[in-house]
């Protein structure tokens, strides 16, 4: 087959453990999946239906690499979350083959022009140059279900040039994880190699040029960086 240019190469994330990487296909995003984050943000928990929004692939941050402060914004945040990774696909799932759709586990950050973010809210505008900017997710290595299972409860963490930001357990999320695949899968057709960052505990705040963050998932994994 025949371009009119190169094709970029394909986004891929490391797997502990295993020389294989992880071919990714899309990422989705869960907003306010945690009630004390949701409070924080001036909106009200609910437990209705999850909010998605979705990042490019290419917005990856992989193997610990500098994170660039974006352009036009004065106020970037960070939200640590974590990450599924699914192995398998399909629409209108139930929430047993929702489940059995994820192929691992990592952990990551939703990085957020909030801003921007706050503008477009105010003009009842969609936001998505606030969340799927260049370099908008760092991301971890997977770790295999096979390796690790399912995590019902782990600790949530990030910390800001050794400080503590936020703090959290997977067990708070309003929506699970079986809970979340099944609801995308009503609104799109899942594929092998899609992503899901799931939400954020409370305790966002505002990253710097020179900040080093830590984020870590008890049992799963760690994602380092730096904004530069």
């Amino acid at each position: 087959m025949d371009f009119v240019f190169a094709p970029p190469a394909a986004v891929s994330v490391p797997v502990a453990g295993r020389r294989e990487r992880f071919p990714v296909h899309r990422i989705y995003c869960v907003g306010r999946n945690y009630a004390e984050h949701a409070r924080e943000m001036g909106a009200a928990p609910e437990r209705g239906t999850p909010m998605f929004f979705m990042k490019p692939a290419d917005a990856l941050v992989i193997d610990g690499a500098d994170v660039p402060y974006p352009s036009v914004t004065q106020d970037l945040h960070h939200e640590v979350e974590m990450v599924l990774a699914l192995g398998r696909g399909g629409r209108d799932l139930d929430a047993a083959a929702a489940l059995d759709c994820v192929w691992g586990y990592g952990v990551g950050l939703d990085l957020t022009r909030r801003d921007l973010q706050a503008a477009a809210k105010a003009k009842g505008h969609p936001w998505d140059v606030a969340k799927g900017f260049d370099a908008s997710a760092p991301i971890s290595a997977l770790r295999a279900v096979g390796d690790i299972g399912h995590p019902r409860t782990a600790r949530l963490r990030l910390t800001v040039n050794g400080a503590l930001r936020q703090e959290g357990d997977i067990a708070d999320m309003l929506f699970g994880v079986a809970d979340i695949v099944r609801e995308l899968s009503k609104l799109f057709t899942l594929m092998p190699g899609d992503l899901v960052y799931t939400g954020t505990p409370a305790g966002v705040a505002a990253l710097q040029r020179g900040d080093a963050f830590v984020a870590t998932l008890d049992g799963v994994g760690e994602c380092r960086g730096r904004i530069v």
